[in-house]
């Protein structure tokens, strides 16, 4: 499939008053197009750090990041945004939701940067919330919504530009067993559409939806295994 992140010997150094701190002390970890992988460790271990570098959120301190052809690894502020709004779809654990807004407007907004119309904005998010089960749910606020839809408005917002990689950063974090189940059943589908999905959490039983499991420890990859038998739910339940 070719790689689409390519990282060697990345390293990230932030200075804490007289004190400096790697978080990342050296990393090299490529990712192919259509993976599926979770990064995991415990608080400390650098897999925020990295998730950030990865995002075009930071810039590394040393070392080399290419993103889909393109290093980025010493790209001005405005350049990271442009990469970020192209390249990227996000997901956090708290959904980042404008709460006056709709679910269209909502997932709509990234079109803005990119320049789109109006029209084509509604169409494309009206598509990309079709995709995530929520298009009888529309013109609903956030706060008409279950914590659940919430993150599926999330993520179709984080679909709606075509993305290369889709981030997720703790994406059940805020959710029951039950909703975090769904959430990753969705994940599995829109990975088997062949989307790139990188996501970080902190628990394994939702790290074992990945087909890649990467463990960081002390600003190291501690490992980088294959899962050879990823979770799959039985039910396809779309939270309404």
């Amino acid at each position: 499939m070719g790689k689409i992140i390519e990282t060697s010997e990345i390293k990230k150094t932030y200075i804490m008053g007289a004190e400096k701190v790697e978080a990342l002390k050296s990393v090299t970890i490529d990712i192919d197009k259509g993976e599926y992988v979770a990064f995991m460790g415990p608080s400390g271990s650098g897999k925020s750090t990295l998730m950030n570098i990865i995002g075009c959120l930071d810039t590394p301190t040393a070392g080399r990041y290419v993103l889909n052809h393109k290093d980025v690894s010493h790209m001005s502020e405005n350049e990271l945004a442009e990469i970020r709004n192209k390249e990227i779809g996000f997901v956090f654990q708290t959904f980042n939701l404008l709460p006056r807004a709709s679910c269209l407007e909502n997932v709509a907004l990234p079109l803005i940067y990119a320049g789109f119309n109006k029209s084509d904005r509604q169409d494309k998010a009206f598509m990309a919330l079709k995709s995530v089960g929520l298009e009888d749910r529309v013109n609903h606020k956030p706060n008409e919504l279950s914590g659940g839809q919430r993150q599926r408005v999330a993520i179709a917002r984080a679909l709606v530009n075509d993305p290369s990689i889709i981030l997720a950063d703790e994406p059940t974090g805020n959710l029951d067993s039950k909703t975090s189940y769904d959430i990753m059943n969705l994940f599995d589908e829109l990975h088997q559409k062949g989307n790139t999905i990188i996501m970080v959490t902190h628990e394994d039983d939702i790290a074992h939806y990945a087909h890649r499991i990467v463990r960081l420890r002390d600003g190291l990859v501690e490992t980088d295994l294959v899962n050879p038998n990823p979770t799959k739910n039985n039910f396809h339940a779309v939270s309404k």
